[in-house]
């Protein structure tokens, strides 16, 4: 067995002269077996190895005898062990995780921890390897870390998911060697790890939560998967870890074409990426893998985002402008022009339409949109427009206004310039965003219309139409900034005077 895990650890080049290899070892028989192996190891490939434990906190006396164990193994193998020890049934209260959840957020933490502390202890005791310390500091050595997976997790995963629902990446091998990660005896079934603790005589513990049914791998591990070796094939579980690896390769080949993908129809925005209608019409086999890439680009991992969340994304497409959905990691999805655009909740306006159907008060929510449009409002006196030109600060952009007679000058309206007939305002204007209410005249003939239905028709993106500014009395809406103008305010041959509005927050030549 060490020859066929030796060549598979050549194979895919898991470890090299010089590496530092923390390897976790629980005490139970893989993990006690990988250390063995890794030791035999050593005198064939110069890197440092240190065993590194994790004490759960939640099986007593138990934990404690795993703990000893290792350690006393360690001892006789002239290994450097560290052991961490962790509350996991009070960090999982505290962070609201599940135990199995928390278990591997500590596991993490505790890597962490090990590789700080090897070289921080390396430095006043002559651990194995430890001349070569202080240049893998320096980052000119690398760190692996060693997981006793086998054959049989590959198999266990597999069938987990399949029955709970799920993608090739579900089916998907457990790779020899991901990022530091290495799992040196993944080319080993459970038997044959078994039968090579038996034949070294090496010490090893039981888990005793591994014996019963109470957990659904202990389910498969102990039921499902020995039907299939014994009733279907002897050979089940190897060939269920081959199927996986081919799997892995089709995930992996999938995903670049699906960051592919992304690059041709994906763009950058402030509030998030926006992914185009064509994204989804050039190859729909491809498009899910693309979102995923942008999910894990947005929230900084993938766990947790499934093919459901995918298929709300896409569903999107059918819905009109300015629907959304929530997604995991307090990111949204938001209907708009062209495409869709995903980006964080807050970025995206969702403040409040986060909640769920049944919290979301709609009342509450207009409330909350006045109030916020209360604090971006500027008023315009009409005493002061009358005695001189008036420079207003707006949302850290600037207005300037001006009054002058109508002597039948040429108007040079620009899309950030407007003439306005200034008889007809009978209030002191404001300058705001928009409110529940807002209107407009559309036509000479004084019809109006919602101004979210303007913003609508004038194709401005939902997640921009807040923030744009509006020349207001009232909720009559006189101008809105960069697009169209109120019908009844626009000059006439009758018109005395002439309020001139010209918005610097946009193109000075437009």
């Amino acid at each position: 067995m060490y020859q066929k895990v030796k060549a598979y650890m050549k194979e895919h080049g898991m470890v090299v002269d010089g590496d530092v290899v923390l390897a976790g070892v629980s005490g139970g028989g893989d993990s006690m077996a990988m250390l063995e192996m890794l030791k035999r190891y050593q005198a064939e490939a110069a890197f440092s190895l240190c065993a590194v434990h994790v004490h759960h906190g939640i099986r007593g006396e138990e934990a404690d005898r795993d703990e000893r164990v290792v350690r006393e193994t360690c001892e006789k193998w002239t290994i450097p062990f560290l052991s961490y020890h962790y509350p996991v049934p009070e960090l999982a209260k505290k962070w609201k995780m599940g135990l199995e959840e928390t278990g591997r957020k500590v596991r993490q933490d505790a890597f962490s921890r090990a590789e700080a502390d090897y070289f921080g202890k390396s430095e006043t005791a002559d651990l194995q390897g430890g001349g070569r310390v202080s240049a893998a500091r320096e980052g000119k050595l690398r760190i692996r870390i060693a997981l006793a997976h086998n054959e049989n997790d590959v198999a266990e995963t597999l069938l987990h998911n399949l029955c709970r629902g799920t993608g090739l990446k579900g089916l998907a091998s457990i790779l020899p060697v991901r990022d530091e990660i290495i799992r040196p005896i993944l080319c080993l079934n459970k038997q044959e790890i078994v039968n090579y603790l038996i034949k070294e005589q090496i010490p090893y513990v039981t888990d005793s939560t591994n014996l019963t049914d109470d957990y659904t791998r202990n389910k498969i591990r102990h039921q499902i998967l020995p039907i299939l070796e014994e009733q279907v094939n002897a050979s089940a579980v190897r060939h269920m870890a081959e199927t996986a690896s081919l799997v892995s390769q089709a995930e992996e080949y999938l995903s670049r074409q699906g960051e592919r993908l992304v690059k041709k129809y994906g763009e950058n925005r402030e509030r998030g990426i926006f992914l185009s209608e064509a994204f989804w019409r050039d190859e729909p086999a491809i498009a899910s893998y693309g979102v995923l890439q942008v999910f894990e680009e947005l929230a900084g991992k993938r766990k947790d985002f499934t093919a459901a969340h995918v298929k709300s994304v896409e569903s999107l497409l059918k819905l009109q402008v300015g629907r959304r959905i929530n997604l995991p990691y307090d990111l949204a999805a938001l209907r708009t022009y062209g495409g869709i655009l995903l980006g964080e909740r807050q970025l995206l306006g969702m403040s409040d339409r986060n909640l769920s159907p049944k919290e979301y008060d709609p009342v509450k929510a207009e409330k909350n949109q006045e109030r916020n449009a209360l604090q971006k409002s500027v008023q315009l006196s009409k005493k002061e427009l009358e005695t001189a030109c008036e420079q207003v600060l707006f949302t850290d952009n600037v207005f300037y206004l001006k009054i002058f007679s109508n002597e039948g000058q040429k108007i040079e309206e620009k899309k950030y310039t407007k003439w306005l007939d200034y008889d007809k305002i009978e209030k002191n204007p404001y300058i705001r965003t928009r409110r529940t209410g807002d209107y407009m005249v559309i036509n000479a003939q004084g019809n109006t219309k919602k101004l979210n239905r303007c913003m609508i028709d004038e194709k401005i993106p939902s997640e921009y139409r807040d923030s744009i500014p509006l020349i207001a009395c009232g909720k009559e809406i006189l101008w809105m900034v960069g697009s169209r103008m109120n019908e009844r305010y626009k000059i006439n041959p009758q018109t005395r005077k002439v309020l001139v509005l010209n918005y610097q927050g946009g193109n000075e030549n437009e």
